[in-house]
């Protein structure tokens, strides 16, 4: 293909993607999406926060140069399919078909970072009033039929669902159809709250865990009490946002980045971490800006016009992550032989720095944010990052027994309203013994800890950091591509963050009874 000029780097690069032979033409136009948002100037920063942000000490998620819609969007999809829409030209549902093929439609008009939505709803609750007199093997095919679809047209592992923790016949079907597809998509989060959840239902959500690795457990009597009575809904990466609103950005600091910068952990906790705390507060509040003044969004989206969103109810999410790694340079430069592991003395650091950065979020106010204030999360990681673990985890590798991981991580939870969690890898023994992963779960829930997630070792479905993949679509990757828009993200993580290493551990019987004294 002859050119009369010479490509610029933009062009070359733009080129590259549209002659890409293992992208699908969606994914290359979504790409080439990207290249375009990212061609317009960053928005006006201090000199001090955009040299933080160059160096990625603090680092914006690469959600766009001007933010044009928010990150995360959870609509009121329940008052969708009472009152229908006039945008999308839809009366109210009448029954179960209505009701699915209308959550279909609106599914592809909720943007998010992603270009595809990252919340589904609670679907046991928005469908369970349109069952009527249907037997469950008829809602087992359209719920199958809709399960396949949701993965085969919105091929997107951050895709959530959120089921529980009342008992249905829905709840009991998804769950059932999970296990049995055992598809990338769409995510799932079970929740849990032991007054309102039967045991059978509960482990049933346990065994589809040794089946599939899914679905991710949250601690309902915690979050609700996080939320007012609008209620929450987990997306994407255990984010957890406010119902008819949503995450409006999401900004995070490395910590280990700070650590380098910083003389020992005093000079850490007094003078690096607010100084940074304070860059990100600029990045937001200008990204934030942008979003709600200048992109239109909340001006012309008919989510707004027709109440299924309020602007009012997004909130900022404040992300750090990196904390394993900024713990052990501060020990090392504090003179104190500790690693953040299990019974060590470093670990009072590592909960030290969370109360801190909780107290942070909690004293600043935001322009635009849900009580003017943003939410703190323990951000889980993207495939790019290298030298850090997610959040507040324990670093890939050094897993102790999941008892001694949980007692470890589990202070910190408290802290991170807007998500936190860990990855605990078992063995492939639990399938013969799912109660004792249920009893793991309650135990965690009683420390608490707001989520509770784990990948068995033989399992092809696992997590990566907070959304799944098959690994015998990364296997082949390289040479045939994949459907599914998350798989090369899971390639490139498991070769930058390592995730593949992984220690399964056993959950023996005298840890469970250590545990529950």
């Amino acid at each position: 293909m002859k050119r009369n000029t010479p490509l610029t780097d933009y062009q070359a690069h733009c080129l590259q993607i549209a002659t890409d032979k293992n992208l699908s033409p969606k994914q290359k136009a979504h790409f080439l999406s990207l290249e375009a948002e990212n061609n317009i100037p960053y928005l006006s920063l201090s000199e001090q926060t955009e040299q933080a942000l160059s160096e990625r000490v603090i680092c914006d998620m690469y959600e766009g140069h001007a933010p044009y819609k928010p990150r995360y969007v959870l609509p009121d999809y329940e008052r969708f399919l009472k009152q229908g829409s006039e945008y999308l030209e839809l009366e109210p549902a009448q029954d179960f078909d209505d009701a699915l093929n209308m959550l279909m439609i609106l599914y592809h008009h909720v943007p998010s970072v992603t270009g595809l939505p990252v919340f589904l709803g609670y679907l046991d609750r928005l469908l369970m009033p349109y069952v009527f007199d249907q037997t469950e093997e008829q809602l087992y095919k359209k719920l199958k039929h809709f399960w396949i679809m949701l993965d085969r047209t919105l091929p997107d592992a951050f895709m959530h669902a959120n089921i529980g923790p009342e008992d249905s016949v829905i709840c009991r079907l998804i769950l059932k159809i999970d296990a049995q597809l055992q598809q990338v998509a769409p995510n799932l989060t079970f929740m849990y709250n032991a007054e309102r959840t039967p045991e059978s239902l509960f482990l049933q959500a346990i065994d589809n865990i040794c089946k599939c690795s899914k679905p991710h457990i949250a601690n309902d009597v915690i979050h609700t009490a996080a939320f007012d009575n609008q209620g929450y809904g987990i997306v994407s990466c255990y984010n957890s946002l406010p119902l008819c609103g949503g995450g409006s950005t999401l900004s995070r600091i490395n910590l280990r980045e700070v650590a380098l910068r910083s003389a020992n952990s005093d000079d850490f906790l007094t003078q690096q971490l607010p100084k940074y705390c304070q860059y990100q507060h600029e990045l937001i509040e200008r990204r934030t800006a942008f979003l709600y003044e200048e992109s239109n969004f909340f001006q012309s989206s008919f989510l707004v016009h027709e109440g299924l969103i309020q602007p009012e109810r997004f909130a900022p999410m404040f992300g750090i992550f990196g904390m394993a790694e900024a713990v052990n340079i501060l020990m090392e430069k504090d003179g104190i032989n500790a690693t953040y592991a299990p019974d060590s003395q470093a670990l009072s650091l590592a909960y030290q720095i969370s109360h801190q950065l909780s107290d942070y979020v909690d004293a600043t106010p935001v322009t635009y944010g849900v009580n003017q204030r943003a939410m703190l999360h323990a951000q889980s990681g993207i495939s790019s990052d290298k030298d850090t673990t997610p959040g507040v985890r324990i670093p890939y590798g050094e897993e102790p027994n999941p008892v001694d991981h949980i007692m470890a991580v589990a202070p910190h939870h408290q802290y991170y309203v807007s998500g936190v969690s860990d990855i605990l890898t078992v063995d492939e023994t639990i399938k013969q013994n799912p109660q004792a992963l249920m009893q793991l779960c309650k135990g965690a829930f009683a420390h608490g800890m707001r989520e509770f997630t784990a990948n068995v070792a033989s399992n092809d479905l696992v997590r990566v950091t907070g959304y799944m993949v098959r690994l015998s679509d990364i296997k082949k990757f390289k040479e045939q591509g994949s459907r599914i828009n998350t798989t090369w993200l899971g390639d490139e993580a498991a070769e930058n963050c390592h995730i593949l290493n992984r220690q399964p551990r056993v959950i023996s019987r005298e840890q469970s009874m250590r545990y529950d004294k």
